[in-house]
């Protein structure tokens, strides 16, 4: 399946936030999208089968409500992208408070660096224990990013803080794998996109939940889902060749960039 629609406008922003079962959070979520300095084009709220008033919540705050009946947070996600009609696709998840000024600094990024296609934040826990906070996101985020920028050649991609112009997106859309419930949506489209794409830190703390440490069972799948995708890329992307493929670019952008000179 490939994005379609029409050509967007320019500059213009789409929100996209998959649910499941978490209308509180979906709600609070909202509020803030509300408060942004910078008002996104489209919001869309993709509901993958919710049982309780998440579709509901989205539609009562002026969201597009987009239905996923395949379970997973990657073919929710892979939806909610298809229908982005924003030149710029900023994704969040259900449980995440955004500053005010999110979307204004991710628009402003992607309009300063134009040669750059996927933008990512970092993350501060907004619940538990206000004293393990900030140590546990230095270490979470930390590890994740230690891990998987040699395994990928390049930053790892953030679900709860990112931004890709749509064009990027629609390049790689037919190959993501988003009919498998159990991969890590972020790296498996951290795999897709940073072959050919560019990808840059932005330094703009998403408010998350601090979920992945709720019990060890929950945060053991997300370390599963992360060994199932990486595997799932092997042969074709391992470590040392996607290294090999990242300094040939590097070597072709330097020259272009000389010659331009």
């Amino acid at each position: 399946m490939t994005a379609r629609g029409p050509r967007p406008t320019a500059g213009s922003v789409t929100v996209v936030i998959p649910v499941k079962d978490d209308a509180d959070g979906l709600r609070r979520c909202l509020r803030a999208l509300a408060l942004q300095t910078r008002k996104p084009d489209e919001i869309i709220v993709v509901d993958n089968g919710s049982a309780d008033d998440s579709a509901r919540v989205g539609r009562e705050n002026g969201t597009r409500v987009v239905s996923c009946d395949h379970p997973g947070i990657p073919a929710a996600a892979a939806a909610g992208y298809d229908s982005a009609m924003g030149d710029l696709i900023l994704r969040l998840d259900a449980d995440c408070i955004p500053a005010s000024t999110w979307i204004e600094v991710m628009s402003e990024h992607a309009r300063a660096r134009p040669e750059v296609d996927v933008f990512v934040g970092a993350a501060r826990f907004i619940d538990g224990p206000r004293l393990l906070r900030s140590p546990l996101a230095v270490a979470y985020l930390g590890a994740y990013a230690a891990v998987l920028t040699p395994t990928l050649g390049h930053l790892p991609l953030f679900g709860s803080n990112l931004a890709m112009r749509r064009p990027a997106w629609v390049r790689v859309s037919a190959t993501v794998h988003r009919s498998d419930p159990e991969i890590h949506d972020d790296l498996d489209l951290s795999f897709h996109l940073g072959k050919e794409h560019r990808i840059r830190f932005v330094p703009s703390a998403m408010g998350i939940s601090m979920r992945p440490f709720a019990s060890r069972s929950a945060f053991r799948r997300r370390v599963l889902r992360g060994i199932r995708t990486v595997v799932r890329h092997w042969p074709e992307e391992f470590a040392p060749i996607r290294w090999a493929r990242s300094a040939r670019r590097l070597v072709t952008r330097g020259a272009g960039a000389r010659a331009s000179a």
